[in-house]
């Protein structure tokens, strides 16, 4: 009997974020059986994601190099599907697989429907039910959901999620957050940070990038953070500053001034991961720092007035505070001051994973393509057939059936 034909694996990747959790997957379909792994890099960052794929070792097959056409949204929305399109259909992958919710995730599965692909979506399910905040990513994943083929959503609450916008069940597993594969990665490599920092002040870790934050709701943060800088003479600040025109002059402008608050380039990943394990406490309004942060047993202030991701703010490891300054300085301060309020919150736990995510995705994908016959029933069907599984499909992956490692 012979070897069953190997299966390719396009691996889409665009922005930094992603590049972090994706490169756990890539490695794993990398080891895994009678699989060839294709990596295709749009471009929609650029320095930021080759210095973390350059830390995991990872070699993208394919450049589209976007970012060098400085286009609006609209322009670069419109231009990726295209390009992704084209690839696409020059590679033919066996599965086209994207993480999260940036405008590369979402014309990577329009392109993936145009092109009959299955497209398997990463980190599915996060919501926070306003299609304007935030903008465009929650759109964006609102899209990526409703055309992908199979959905690996990070935790019970995301699964849920999909199951009430009708996507069928039988085709959403819940594998944890590949963030924390990554994290554990880097943690165990302990890179220095870089940046000189006084070992005798506690250090307060803080960033802020997001579209939702521009403007006057930064400048807010920024009062906070001086604020707390007058308040607490024993606590040192490290900002690593995205280079986004609408954000490094409001920063540079308000914050250089004060001597203890360390402005820098963004850090690579595996310095940013030793800068969150060295700080006492993160105020960011970063998806993905509030997935790290609690894992590494450190408290998350959310610099924004709502989530996708209640899970740890449930826990009580996280907290929103929006951009109110009052607010940002008082629950800091309730932190920096109260030991058992801070103990409270630097649990060292995370609902987001065990590092075993990638490893369970990879699992997945081959048992799904080794039952996926060549036909289009892995597009999304009419809201009336929802909920009805193609045969050919149940008979391996029942409905709600974990993974053998996932039991």
């Amino acid at each position: 009997m012979g070897l069953a034909p190997q299966k390719t694996i396009l691996c889409v990747i665009g922005t930094r974020p992603e590049a972090i959790k994706m490169a756990p997957l890539v490695k794993a379909f990398q080891t895994a059986p009678q699989t060839r792994c294709r990596v295709l890099l749009t471009g929609q960052h650029r320095e930021l994601v080759d210095e973390v794929l350059t830390f995991f070792e990872i070699e993208p097959h394919i450049d589209l190099d976007v970012m060098r056409l400085n286009l609006p949204i609209e322009r670069l929305a419109a231009h990726l599907v295209g390009v992704i399109l084209s690839a696409l259909r020059q590679e033919r992958p066996d599965m086209v697989l994207a993480q999260g919710d940036t405008t590369s995730v979402a014309a990577t599965s329009l392109a993936s429907f145009l092109a009959d692909l299955p497209f398997g979506h990463v980190e599915a399910g996060l919501r926070t039910r306003d299609l304007f905040a935030p903008f465009p990513e929650e759109a964006n994943r609102v899209v990526a959901s409703h055309l992908g083929a199979i959905h690996f959503a990070p935790t019970a609450s995301a699964r849920e999620n999909l199951r009430l916008e009708g996507i069928s069940p039988g085709r959403i597993f819940v594998t944890g957050n590949t963030v924390i594969d990554a994290l554990l990665e880097a943690t165990r490599r302990d890179v220095p940070i870089g940046v000189k920092l006084d070992p005798r002040r506690r250090l307060v870790l803080v960033t802020a990038h997001r579209r939702d934050s521009f403007g006057e709701p930064l400048e807010r943060i920024c009062r906070a953070i001086h604020d707390l800088h007058t308040r607490f003479p024993d606590v040192e600040f490290l900002w690593p500053v995205h280079p986004n025109p609408s954000v490094r002059p409001v920063v540079e402008r308000l914050m250089e001034p004060l001597p203890r608050v360390r402005l820098c380039r963004p850090l690579p990943y595996g310095p940013f991961v030793s800068a969150m394990n060295r700080a006492c406490l993160i105020l960011t309004d970063s998806g993905g720092v509030q997935e790290e942060g609690p894992a590494l047993g450190k408290p998350i202030l959310v610099l924004r007035n709502e989530s996708e991701r209640p899970e740890a703010i449930e826990a009580g490891v996280a907290r929103l505070v929006g951009q109110d300054p009052a607010r940002i300085v008082a629950e800091s301060s309730r932190l920096l001051d109260d030991r058992e309020a801070y103990r409270s919150m630097a649990r060292g736990m995370s609902p987001y994973g065990d590092g075993q995510a990638a490893r369970r995705i990879a699992s997945i994908v081959v048992r799904y393509l080794g039952a996926r016959r060549p036909t289009r029933m892995h597009c999304p069907r009419p809201w009336s057939q929802r909920g009805q599984e193609p045969k050919h499909l149940a008979t391996t992956l029942k409905r709600g059936q974990k993974p053998k490692q996932m039991r």
